[in-house]
């Protein structure tokens, strides 16, 4: 085990270091989708997504303060969690970038009767409408109320660890 380093202040070579440390922990992707009043909607990658509660049930993900999205995000009265599927790569670095251009190609416009903004053929879905907003650090932290959700019987997800896309190994985990 390597030794740990101090995060606190602004060191750089702290701040990697506790990145890459935190890059050891393997998590799925997925893309935050929320609409707005005009134009495209809301459209962001995380990897920061989990479990917070069962009754109610809740979800949680966090987003960097630095997000051009960040102030439609916090204003929406619904949101969107789309799990994505090892395929979808594209899509994970697509909206993963700050600039436009980020919906070409994608059928936003069949929303759900509440118009929130699915991606087709996301590996699970959670439709959230806004429980709390925390404050963390450089990130706020979004807690959603599910309303409804779905998921896909086939298919694998997306899997993020070390930096990297990585697969799942097809065969079954030891016991």
């Amino acid at each position: 085990m390597s030794e740990s380093s101090v995060v606190g202040g602004i060191d750089p070579d702290a701040q990697r270091h506790f990145r890459s440390t935190l890059a050891m922990f393997a998590t799925g992707v997925a893309v935050i989708t929320a609409p707005r009043e005009q134009g495209s909607p809301v459209g962001i990658t995380v990897a920061s997504f989990n479990s917070v509660s069962l009754d109610p049930p809740l979800i949680l993900f966090s987003v960097d303060r630095r997000c051009q999205s960040l102030d439609d995000l916090c204003a929406t009265p619904r949101y969107a969690v789309n799990v994505l599927a090892e395929a979808q790569q594209d899509i994970s670095n697509r909206f993963a970038r700050a600039n436009s251009g980020k919906w070409e190609g994608i059928d936003f416009g069949a929303r759900d009767a509440a118009n929130h903004v699915l991606l087709p053929d996301a590996l699970a879905t959670f439709e959230c409408e806004p429980y709390a907003q925390h404050d963390g650090g450089d990130h706020v932290i979004f807690i959603g109320r599910v309303i409804r959700h779905q998921a896909r019987q086939d298919g694998r997800p997306l899997i993020f660890f070390g930096g990297k896309y990585r697969a799942l190994d097809p065969s079954p985990a030891a016991a």
